[in-house]
């Protein structure tokens, strides 16, 4: 028998961040995949990153949030704004695993 266990972690970003008084960021973060969804108005946008093709991971942090910085090995950038600190940190932390 095979069991499959998939881990999933979801951030959400700060409601009084800039940008994100509606609609936060929000990352998912799988065992093989990340997903960023930016929402809007009527629906979402989303991105999805294969966590293989993670080229790098850092952080802006300011006095309390942290805006998480994903680039791909192509090149792609992706910006995840107002999270709480300890909330980057975990997800630098995550993202780093695999390095």
């Amino acid at each position: 028998y095979f069991i499959f266990l998939f881990m999933k972690y979801t951030f959400v970003a700060s409601h009084i961040t800039k940008g994100n008084v509606l609609f936060p960021d929000k990352l998912e973060i799988y065992d093989d995949k990340i997903v960023f969804i930016k929402s809007k108005i009527i629906g979402h946008d989303s991105t999805v990153i294969q966590r293989a093709g993670i080229g790098s991971v850092s952080l802006k942090v300011g006095l309390f949030f942290a805006d998480i910085i994903i680039e791909t090995k192509g090149g792609q950038i992706t910006v995840a704004n107002g999270f709480l600190r300890s909330d980057a940190k975990k997800i630098l932390e995550l993202l780093s695993e695999d390095k």
